[in-house]
C-alpha cells in the first residue's frame, strides 16, 4: 500500500490514525534516509497511543519507554555498530511484550525482528513536506492493521 501525504499535518494524521489502530504486541518498523520524517511519525503514532509526553529521538539511548494506553517503546538502533549491541538491551522482551514496538531505521536488526510486523518505507517527495509511505509487512496483524488504514 502506497500513501502520499502532502506536508506534517497528513504526516500527523496518518501517524495518529496508526495509532489509534496499535495494539499490544505490535511492531512497527520505520525506514528511511535522514530527514525522511521518522521520527515525526512516531510523534504521531504515540498520540494515536495515548502518550502524552513529549517524544524524542533515542539516538544516544537506543530507546525511550512512554506511557499510553499500552505501554510504547521507541528504539532508534541508527548509531548500533553491529546487531549484537542491542542484545545488551534485552530485545526480545520488549519485541514480545506487551507494548507497541515504533524502531527507527529497522533494517539495521531486520533479522531479529519477529516475522510479524508493519514496515514503512518512508520517502521524501518532489515537495518540501511531501512524503510518500510505502506499507509493507507480515502476519495477521499487518493485514487487520492495512485493511483498518484503508477504511478512511
Amino acid at each position: 500500500m502506497e500513501i502520499r501525504l502532502e506536508g506534517l499535518e497528513e504526516t500527523k494524521e496518518m501517524g495518529i490514525k496508526l495509532g489509534n489502530i496499535l495494539k499490544s504486541g505490535d511492531i512497527v518498523c520505520l525506514n528511511g534516509e535522514l530527514g525522511a520524517g521518522k521520527t515525526t511519525l512516531t510523534k504521531s503514532i504515540g498520540l494515536g497511543l495515548g502518550v502524552t509526553d513529549y517524544i524524542t529521538s533515542p539516538t544516544f539511548a537506543l530507546i525511550n519507554e512512554y506511557n499510553g494506553r499500552v505501554p510504547v517503546y521507541h528504539f532508534d538502533v541508527y548509531r548500533l555498530e553491529n546487531v549484537e549491541e542491542i542484545y545488551d538491551l534485552g530485545f526480545d522482551e520488549y519485541f514480545y511484550g506487551k507494548g507497541v514496538c515504533i524502531i527507527e531505521w529497522a533494517e539495521k536488526i531486520e533479522r531479529l525482528l519477529p516475522k510479524e510486523r508493519v514496515i514503512l518505507d518512508i520517502e521524501k517527495g518532489k515537495a518540501l513536506d511531501e512524503r510518500i509511505i510505502n506499507i509493507k509487512g507480515s502476519g495477521n496483524r499487518y493485514i487487520e492493521i492495512l485493511k483498518e488504514l484503508e477504511k478512511n
